[in-house]
């Protein structure tokens, strides 16, 4: 019998992180579930495959280990995790992340109440070295249902942008699968958007996964992502890139769905742009200028909030303005709404 979700991991490095991943998908409360995992061509290959080993010798039939013949890079491993995997739905778990109890149950629960559900988008939290939740990234208050459309579609984009929890209905994204945007990192918006033009949506309220701060990125070891991204560094020209290729979807998006759609999404990127500006807000005050100005370039200098993010960097720091942020969202207890935010239904 085929499994209702399958968890999908693509891994590359990092094998000291696996198994707590692991622990945390295989201790959950849900049966109907596998577990995938793609490992893509990295130097640490033999690690990660004698770990996974001892886990299937101790959950027989649970996990799935595919070792790709030459490095995809991460746009092309999640579409191969996609093709081999076996659930209706697909939800994806970054390497060196956590589940949280019970997350799978409320995925399965959510899908039993919502019809044509297409994509689930969930909450997620971040932490430090240890599972201690420093920062909850939870965007409503309650749990929402989207119709399929281009509202939708603006809704989700942005915040589809970490992968961890992320569920997909799996023949969907099959349907659109493409190689075009191979080397942006973002293949997951290019199916969110895609697949929400046809099915309906849902927001779970409820943490899904644990987003583990300060991972080294190890991109651009693939032949798509040479030139465009520096293993294990976030430089101003990667930053840059990784923007300029969300824009690239949401542009792709906006052709076949309606002009309106790529003004929508662009503006919603630019009142939450806070992170990528900050992410390069450490550098001298002349790169950090350059790349702002780079960002601004890209459509950015019509979005207000743009510049209050650019003043509150030069004025208070990365730090204190991240502390700042921190305290509005714990007061609200969700993420605030800046313009005009789609919220879908209650049900």
């Amino acid at each position: 019998m085929k499994p209702l979700i399958s968890v999908c991991i693509p891994a590359y490095n990092r094998p000291e992180v696996l198994p707590d991943l692991l622990d945390s998908i295989l201790s959950q409360d849900f049966t109907s579930f596998e577990i995938v995992i793609c490992e893509d061509y990295s130097p640490r290959r033999n690690e990660i495959a004698a770990l996974v080993k001892a886990f299937q010798a101790d959950y027989p039939n649970r996990i799935r280990y595919f070792e790709n013949e030459t490095n995809l890079g991460y746009d092309a491993n999640l579409r191969n995790l996609i093709e081999k995997a076996a659930g209706e739905y697909c939800l994806f778990m970054g390497n060196d992340d956590l589940m949280t109890s019970g997350a799978l149950a409320a995925v399965g629960a959510a899908l039993g109440r919502h019809a044509n559900v297409g994509i689930i988008l969930r909450s997620y939290a971040a932490f430090d070295d240890d599972p201690d939740i420093n920062q909850t990234f939870r965007y409503f208050d309650r749990e929402l249902f989207f119709p399929a459309g281009s509202e939708t579609i603006v809704t989700f984009f942005r915040r589809s942008v970490v992968i961890s929890g992320l569920v997909v209905h799996r023949y969907a994204a099959r349907k659109f699968a493409t190689d075009r945007f191979d080397g942006t990192l973002l293949y997951q918006l290019h199916l969110v958007a895609n697949i929400l033009a046809e099915k309906n949506g849902v927001f779970l309220p409820e943490i899904l996964a644990l987003y583990r701060n300060g991972g080294i990125p190890d991109f651009g070891n693939s032949e798509k992502e040479k030139g465009k991204f520096v293993p294990q560094e976030q430089t101003p020209e990667s930053s840059l890139h990784f923007m300029n290729g969300m824009l690239e979807i949401a542009s792709s998006i906006g052709q076949s769905r309606g002009r309106g759609v790529y003004g929508a999404i662009l503006h919603d990127i630019g009142n939450y742009s806070f992170p990528i500006l900050a992410i390069q807000s450490r550098r001298p005050l002349k790169i950090f200028a350059c790349y702002s100005w780079g960002l601004a370039r890209l459509g950015f200098w019509r979005c207000g909030m743009f510049y209050l993010y650019f003043l509150a960097l030069l004025l208070l720091g990365a730090h204190r303005s991240d502390v700042l942020i921190r305290l509005v969202k714990r007061r609200l207890g969700h993420t605030p709404a800046i313009g005009a935010v789609y919220r879908g239904e209650s049900r």
